[in-house]
């Protein structure tokens, strides 16, 4: 397989699972080590830009009404979402990038349980507008661990509110928008990574649009908690037989 089928495989798998609460960014870290990139994970979260681009095209009305302050509650709850995950996400980033050793396939592992929990459980708290912000800001910059998914994560916070299941897929969704955003530009700027994956990046943009309104609709019906601790399991036995090797 030639490196653009490479990138163009990658793409498609993010704009795909990106929408379901199963963590893209794990599924694509382990992908991208098997196909020998050099920074699986820096790839990983950069291909997250290409389907935020599908957020912003898909939600172009809403988005509009948050830039024109027409929305005001929805445009006070990404500003202050997105203050609170990006710190978070940053260190978490930090940590990760520097720690990228065999314990990582575990710890993707463990994340991807705690995501199919996220999934079982329901919490009866009903928060405010701001209090759901933070905490689901601070879900949102967690889940820049590799196999922790932002979308399961940050549904799982805004079940605590008093929005219908319609408003927190929307929530959830457009939420990640400017800290993909801040987060892409910063591993452009650091990395050049923009410059290796762009074939990634217009693939996952052009999937991910396609595929938003259909996985919306089947997000309401399949629970996608069995697959998270499927997957989170075969990470931990992988990084067992790591260890033993």
């Amino acid at each position: 397989m030639i490196p653009m089928l490479d990138y163009l495989f990658l793409g498609i798998v993010q704009g795909i699972f990106e929408w379901i609460p199963i963590s893209s960014e794990g599924v694509l870290v382990l992908l991208a080590s098997a196909l020998g990139k050099v920074d699986p994970l820096q790839t990983a979260l950069f291909l997250h830009l290409g389907t935020s681009l599908a957020v912003l095209v898909y939600f172009w009305k809403q988005w509009k009404d948050v830039f024109t302050l027409k929305d005001k509650p929805l445009a006070r709850f990404i500003l202050i979402s997105a203050i609170v995950s990006l710190p978070v996400g940053f260190l978490v980033y930090k940590f990760v990038e520097t720690n990228l050793g065999p314990g990582l396939l575990a710890l993707m592992g463990i994340a991807l349980l705690v995501t199919g929990i996220f999934q079982r459980v329901r919490i009866s708290i009903k928060l405010g507008n701001d209090a759901l912000a933070i905490v689901s800001g601070l879900f949102q910059g967690l889940a820049a661990m590799p196999g922790l998914s932002r979308s399961g994560s940050t549904i799982f916070a805004l079940s605590m509110g008093n929005l219908d299941p319609d408003e927190i897929l929307k929530y959830s969704y457009m939420m990640s928008l400017p800290v993909v955003l801040v987060g892409a530009f910063y591993l452009a700027v650091t990395t050049g990574v923009l410059l290796s994956s762009w074939p990634a990046l217009v693939t996952s943009f052009l999937v991910g649009l396609a595929s938003l309104h259909l996985l919306i609709s089947l997000s309401k019906r399949i629970n996608f908690s069995i697959f998270a601790f499927a997957f989170g399991i075969l990470c931990i036995l992988g990084a067992l037989l790591s260890f033993l090797s």
